[in-house]
């Protein structure tokens, strides 16, 4: 249950605020009313950070992507001669 704090308390009251975030989840902090910043314990962080990056799939499946340096060059073969048959 994340709970908010007025930024005055959060700065007096630092510790506390640590550890609700460690127990409880994600802590809200206020500035003059309005949400201004929320306190998340670091294992969290770091989940919410690894769905942030986006895959190779996803990268390459995007629209606008540039993927034709990705593809190596194709080497031109000669083509064998032909023969006619009569």
């Amino acid at each position: 249950m994340s709970r908010t704090w007025q930024v005055q308390e959060a700065k007096a009251r630092f510790g506390e605020l640590l550890e609700a975030s460690l127990k409880e989840g994600p802590q809200i902090v206020t500035k003059r009313g309005v949400e201004a910043a929320v306190l998340v314990p670091i294992d969290q962080w770091r989940r919410l950070g690894k769905r942030a990056e986006p895959t190779l799939k996803d990268l390459m499946l995007a629209s606008g992507a540039k993927t034709e340096s990705l593809t190596p060059p194709r080497h031109r073969h000669r083509q064998r001669a032909t023969r006619v048959f009569e």
